[in-house]
Parts: C-alpha cells; sequence; structure tokens
C-alpha cells in the first residue's frame, strides 16, 4: 500500500480507486463536478440526470470501501444534486450524516434574474458513528465560549466550546457571527486576485477550508483521499499538517500543476489565507454613502 502514497495520479478516480484495497483510508474529502455544464477540459459537465446519480453511486461506493472502518468522508456539492447525493450516502452507502455545513463565500457568481448563490454544501459522513475521529480538544477547533466573552463565569470551561449554527446578510458588519464553531462557515472563494490563487484553475477551493477540515477529521500521518484533486489544495493541505495524501485527476494538466505545487511544500509551512476570514474584509459602519 505504501507505493501509493504521497501521489497524485492522472488517471479516473474510478479506474484508481479500484486499485486501493479495502479500509486503507482515514479521510476522504471530494468536491466532484457538479453537473451543471461547467468547462473541463477532460469532463463533460452536463450529463442526464440518472447517468449523473449512477456515475455519483459508483465513485461513491469505491470511496466508501476504500474508508476504514473508523473512515470519515466530507462531500461538497451544489444545490442541484445536494439532496440525491446526501439520501445515496446514508441509505444506499450506509453511512452517518454527522453536519450538513454551509459554506458561505463572497465574491459568488452574479445573476441578474435571481438571486446570487453564495454558498456551497458540506456534507460530513463517518461510516461508524460509534467509532470515528474528531478532534474536539484541538485549539484549532474550541473557540471562546459566551460565559468566558460576556459572563465571565467561573464555570466556562477554559478550552472554549464547539460549534453551533447562523445566517447573516453581511458578515463584515457582524464580527461575532460566523465563527469557527458554527456550522455555516465563511471563506471567501480563492479569487482570481488573491496571493493564494494557483493561477490555472478556476475552482479552487480554499486551504483554511480544507484545514479546518483535515484538523477535525484526521491524525499525523494519516492517509488523506481526493478522488477529484483538481488543483491540488486538499493534498497540498494534507502534507502541510503532517498527513500522507492520495489524489486523483482526470485532466493531465491539473495533475501534473498540483504535482509541482505539491513539489514546492514542506510539512509545517503556514496554510494560505486568512486566519479570520472576517476580519479580512472592511466593515461598512464607517463608510460613506455615494451620492
Amino acid at each position: 500500500m505504501a507505493q501509493f502514497w504521497n501521489k497524485i495520479y492522472n488517471q479516473d478516480c474510478l479506474q484508481g480507486l479500484k486499485k486501493l484495497p479495502d479500509g486503507a483510508v482515514d479521510l476522504a474529502f471530494a468536491d466532484p463536478p457538479f453537473n451543471i455544464g461547467y468547462e473541463y477540459d477532460e469532463y463533460r459537465d452536463q450529463l442526464e440526470c440518472e447517468h449523473y446519480l449512477d456515475w455519483c453511486r459508483k465513485w461513491t461506493a469505491e470511496v466508501v470501501r476504500v474508508l476504514k472502518p473508523s473512515g470519515t468522508f466530507w462531500l461538497a456539492i451544489g444545490d442541484e444534486y445536494a439532496a440525491e447525493l446526501k439520501v445515496m450516502l446514508t441509505q444506499k452507502q450506509k453511512l452517518a450524516c454527522r453536519s450538513w455545513i454551509i459554506w458561505y463565500y463572497t465574491f459568488g457568481v452574479n445573476c441578474v434574474a435571481n438571486f446570487s448563490r453564495s454558498h456551497t454544501h458540506l456534507f460530513y459522513f463517518v461510516k461508524n458513528p460509534k467509532e470515528f475521529t474528531f478532534n474536539d480538544d484541538s485549539p484549532a477547533l474550541r473557540v471562546p465560549s459566551a460565559r468566558q466573552l460576556v459572563y465571565g463565569d467561573k464555570r466556562a470551561n477554559p478550552k472554549g466550546r464547539l460549534p453551533d449554527n447562523t445566517w447573516v446578510l453581511r458578515p463584515q458588519d457582524i464580527p461575532e457571527s460566523f465563527q469557527p464553531r458554527e456550522d455555516t462557515w465563511y471563506f471567501s472563494r480563492v479569487c482570481g486576485t488573491f496571493k493564494e490563487r494557483a493561477g490555472w484553475h478556476t475552482c479552487q477551493m480554499p486551504e483554511r477550508l480544507l484545514g479546518r477540515i483535515i484538523e477535525a477529521c484526521s491524525l499525523a500521518d494519516e492517509l488523506v483521499l481526493d478522488p477529484f484533486s483538481g488543483s491540488g489544495t486538499t493534498l497540498a493541505v494534507a502534507k502541510k499538517l503532517g498527513r500522507r495524501y492520495l489524489g486523483y485527476e482526470l485532466s493531465k494538466q491539473y495533475a501534473e500543476q498540483a504535482g509541482e505545487r505539491l513539489k514546492g511544500i514542506q510539512t509545517g509551512d503556514p496554510l494560505e489565507g486568512a486566519a479570520d476570514p472576517v476580519t479580512s474584509a472592511p466593515a461598512t459602519s464607517n463608510g460613506r454613502r455615494l451620492d
């Protein structure tokens, strides 16, 4: 099995996953094509509904097979098939859904005759709801509670607390909202002007988002899988955080570029992007009206 580690393979993930033994992977993260007509260089992203869902059944079954009994699977998906894939993975693949996270981002695609899309669904599944990795004691996940910050209550856990949920319109104007503890996550997309942008992939995931997932659901030296590696962000973050990694990418160009990205990374390198994304954008409280 060791020969598969710390590599990105330029091949269809279904072909690659079939070569892996059962129960080899600790954590899988997948950001598959959403079937919305996006222009990929090696994939047609506009299949008939049943064809797309059948393909999803096949690759998700392989991901579930290669997960360890205590393994975790995160899925990023758009509105169009979120419900179908959640049902598929819980009822057909028998995974347990621990959380349905909403990733809220700025700089969404502007719509002139509808509400602009500014979110992606993140499903957090585990294979065994009684045995899985969740580093709830990690300082990377814990945040101060109201008892600590507001009331000065001596009964408060000095380590802080874990999540709740919320939604607001302008996160920049409400700095106490969209905290790491909540299940509505606020990270900007990796836009064209950002230093983090690789420059050759238009659907690049933020390193900080993957950092939260990998920190929470895996341990050092465990194996992280991404069957749709794209720009290589999952693998890059896994390497930075001291995990082993394995990825598949259908596009030869993306696979080569992601491989070069990985060569320039060392374990322990800092993650790109703002640790607190709310403070990275200006608030409007001191702004002025333009007449």
